[in-house]
């Protein structure tokens, strides 16, 4: 199968925090959890990565496999392990702790990149965190940026910055960098606060475009997302819901808007079914486990409901 998109990053195993200080496992990353979501809403999707020759890496390949994921082209690494991340809550919300140094997904390089497989996709998703692990992941990042343009592919790119993996200064070089040969910017508020140095959500959103993407979405929370061309630019609310774990409320917006802009609808349309996807993944825990089915949001969408003004 060729798919329409294809995602590029880091899978880990997922331990979730619940109620009762337990840990429910489960199943992350910012990529694949993208993926995930936009196959829950009907889109052709692949997957590319490293994964460990281990009883976490086979995991995934199950998941992949029930979710309808092409991973024909996935590569095992018999010398590296999947990573691995807790997820922590407070009163200051989620937090999380990672397990990746020396994974299998760190250890790939531009070599490694399948190229016809890129060529043949209508979407190529990647991320800061893709770019973060490693140098050499980052390379990979640019070479499949470099790879998809050249042959007419969208290239999606969240900022989703991670702190603990490398330090502010080189998280913007590198994320700016990558944003200016993207075509879609899916940066969210706090992200590109950091970032940009920006706080108001126009600013930033005139900075992306100003490095050369052609859509914006930048969400905002439970206040929506601010969407812009270079042409037009509008707030769609987001849809009130009583959150129970956000932990992928942001992948889940990212795969649901690109499934829609992979089916032919405007950004602003696919903003508004990506806010109300990203509401719904917040009524459970872990970050795979709550994400909605297209028949879910549509019901949702349909109910009406409370927005987010």
């Amino acid at each position: 199968m060729q798919p329409d998109i294809i995602c590029l990053g880091e899978p880990m195993l997922e331990f979730n925090q619940q109620p009762d200080g337990l840990y429910l496992a489960g199943h992350g990353g910012d990529t694949s959890n993208c993926a995930i979501a936009a196959a829950r809403q009907g889109a052709p999707v692949g997957y590319w990565t490293r994964i460990g020759t281990d009883a976490f890496g086979d995991s995934f390949l199950r998941l992949w496999a029930d979710e309808d994921i092409d991973t024909s082209r996935i590569e095992k690494d018999g010398q590296a392990h999947t990573g691995i991340y807790f997820v922590t809550h407070g009163e200051a919300g989620h937090q999380f702790s990672y397990f990746r140094a020396g994974s299998a997904a760190s250890r790939m390089a531009p070599s490694d990149v399948p190229e016809d497989y890129i060529k043949g996709a209508r979407i190529l998703h990647v991320s800061g965190i893709s770019q973060a692990i490693s140098d050499s992941a980052a390379d990979s990042v640019f070479h499949a940026i470099e790879v998809a343009r050249q042959a007419g592919v969208t290239v999606s790119y969240d900022s989703n910055l991670r702190l603990t993996l490398w330090p502010l200064d080189r998280a913007r070089a590198v994320t700016h960098a990558a944003m200016a040969r993207c075509h879609i910017a899916l940066p969210g508020l706090d992200d590109a606060e950091h970032l940009t140095g920006h706080t108001d959500p126009d600013a930033i959103v005139d900075f992306y475009l100003g490095l050369g993407a052609e859509i914006v979405a930048l969400t905002l929370g439970a206040q929506g997302t601010l969407v812009a061309t270079s042409g037009e630019r509008r707030r769609i609310p987001g849809r009130k819901v009583s959150p129970v774990d956000a932990t992928g409320a942001g992948d889940t917006f990212d795969g649901a808007f690109l499934a829609e802009i992979a089916a032919g609808r405007n950004p602003f349309a696919a903003a508004r079914y990506a806010n109300a996807a990203a509401a719904l993944s917040t009524q459970g825990f872990g970050a795979v486990a709550p994400m909605p089915r297209r028949a879910d949001v549509e019901a949702f969408l349909a109910e009406g409901g409370e927005e987010v003004i």
